[in-house]
């Protein structure tokens, strides 16, 4: 078959085969195409000889690209239509008109598939994902009573995923062939999940105190910028000939970095949330929860970017193991935008350096003067504390892990200086004795009934509104004179 060219008289006839094996002719061999293209990188001397070379071979793809269209042979159309685009750099060849005879052919399809723009639902989550994303991000520091630390560094952790995702909506959209600017725009960020994710845990569970010597964990993130920097400020050409040549320099120090980043940071994530020491603050079960999803959330990210990073490196590729990332961050930004609204208690005290139920209220020796300028006449405080003793021992309001007595005045209708005059003068013990007080009898009626069989000790101090063991043991053993376990064998086996 012999399809005539304008304009060129000196071609060299060669039979080829196509994938389906079967033959045709060329004019040009497609290896000698092939070794024309490659004329675009050259770097010699004679840049005038190296651009005529150029504009013969692009000439060339763009009439086979035409003439294999015109006669209805898809297949090798697109291949010389993606010879023209890494040629050119003209991504909207592929819209041409020339080519809608073969517009409803797979190849065709494909290769517009590749290199247009596209609508795409997922892009539509991710763009979603990030808006919810940055409105959390912001939200997150502008909560009243919070540790605005803890709060910092988790609406950074946010926002950084949200960026993430914004631009995984644009690759879905391949508008990485329109805005090239784009190409390793966030890939530092991911030597920034692990440190920063690691402080919030650090921050709310031991009421870390930053320290200038902390400064080094960024070092790794400041090092890859340095060295993508020559990328970062190439122009827009340079950069959209990589994206189109799939060119990317640094990928396997990229991708090995940031999955070592993820692994260190993730062992000292759970680190610090199992530690069990005399440091550690003590949090409601609701908190802890809470802790542990996010680091599930991490750890299947963890693990799908490692199986991705290694198949990527080995040029494998993994489109499930990609989307099980994207789906693993997009659902870890809804859960805490979710428990940002729904359970706004876990940001607004993400930390207490002293846990409430240890805190220890003086009783003055003298406790009509500290109330001699009360206004609680003596009929009015004997009324509240009948309500108190209700909400006591019918409501059993000291169940309730965060109860504080604030919460109880509001129960009681009251200020909280007539509550905590009422404790004291009435039962002689400050609120949160009190309170623990009843805990301990609690608990205590649980270890000696048949309700025990289903529970241990730890879960004997929740249910009585203790927020761990440590605390249940020492007040339990300040009235009691004994532990728990001691209480069991003295007295229960």
């Amino acid at each position: 078959m012999f399809i005539p060219l304008k304009g060129y008289c000196f071609f060299i006839e060669t039979n080829e085969r196509n994938e389906d094996g079967n033959s045709y002719k060329l004019l040009f061999s497609k290896d000698q195409f092939s070794n024309r293209s490659d004329s675009v990188y050259t770097t010699e001397a004679d840049q005038d000889m190296a651009q005529e070379k150029i504009t013969d071979s692009t000439a060339i793809f763009k009439e086979w690209a035409f003439s294999y269209a015109k006669i209805d042979q898809p297949k090798l159309a697109c291949e010389f239509i993606e010879k023209y685009i890494k040629a050119t750099l003209d991504v909207n060849f592929v819209d041409h008109s020339n080519f809608d005879q073969i517009s409803t052919s797979e190849p065709y399809k494909q290769l517009a598939g590749r290199y247009l723009k596209q609508f795409d639902w997922l892009a539509l989550f991710c763009f979603y994902i990030s808006f919810v994303g940055f409105f959390i991000a912001i939200v997150l520091n502008f909560r009243k009573g919070t540790d605005k630390t803890a709060s910092l560094l988790m609406s950074i952790f946010v926002l950084l995923n949200s960026c993430f995702m914004a631009h995984l909506g644009l690759y879905f959209m391949n508008y990485e062939y329109y805005w090239p600017h784009t190409l390793f725009m966030f890939s530092t960020f991911g030597l920034l999940y692990g440190p920063i994710i690691y402080f919030y845990f650090k921050r709310a569970s031991q009421n870390y105190k930053f320290k200038r010597l902390d400064l080094l964990h960024l070092m790794p993130t400041i090092f890859l910028v340095i060295l993508l920097l020559p990328v970062y400020l190439l122009p827009a050409e340079e950069k959209l000939r990589m994206v189109i040549h799939y060119e990317r320099p640094y990928l396997t120090l990229i991708s090995v970095s940031k999955l070592l980043s993820l692994l260190i940071y993730g062992v000292l994530m759970v680190m610090v949330y199992v530690r069990k020491d005399k440091k550690r603050l003590h949090f409601s079960k609701q908190l802890l929860n809470w802790q542990r999803n996010i680091m599930i959330f991490c750890a299947v990210y963890i693990l799908s970017y490692a199986v991705y990073a290694f198949l990527n490196i080995l040029h494998l590729g993994s489109g499930f193991l990609f989307n099980v990332q994207v789906v693993s961050l997009a659902v870890m930004v809804l859960y805490i935008s979710y428990s940002a609204f729904v359970q706004p208690s876990l940001f607004g005290k993400l930390r207490i350096v002293k846990s409430e139920d240890e805190k220890e209220e003086k009783i003055p020796e003298n406790k009509n003067s500290k109330y001699e300028k009360s206004g609680l006449t003596p009929s009015l405080s004997l009324e509240l504390k009948v309500k108190l003793l209700y909400l006591l021992k019918e409501e059993k309001i000291y169940k309730q892990n965060d109860i504080t007595l604030h919460k109880v005045s509001l129960l009681l209708d009251t200020t909280r200086h007539n509550t905590s005059q009422i404790i004291n003068e009435h039962f002689g013990l400050n609120f949160f004795e009190l309170i623990n007080k009843y805990r301990i009898e609690e608990a205590k009626e649980i270890l000696k009934g048949e309700r025990y069989k289903g529970f241990n000790i730890i879960d004997v101090a929740y249910e009585v509104g203790f927020n761990n063991k440590v605390t249940f043991n020492k007040s339990f053993k300040k009235y009691n004179q004994i532990t728990p376990s001691e209480y069991l064998k003295r007295f229960v086996a």
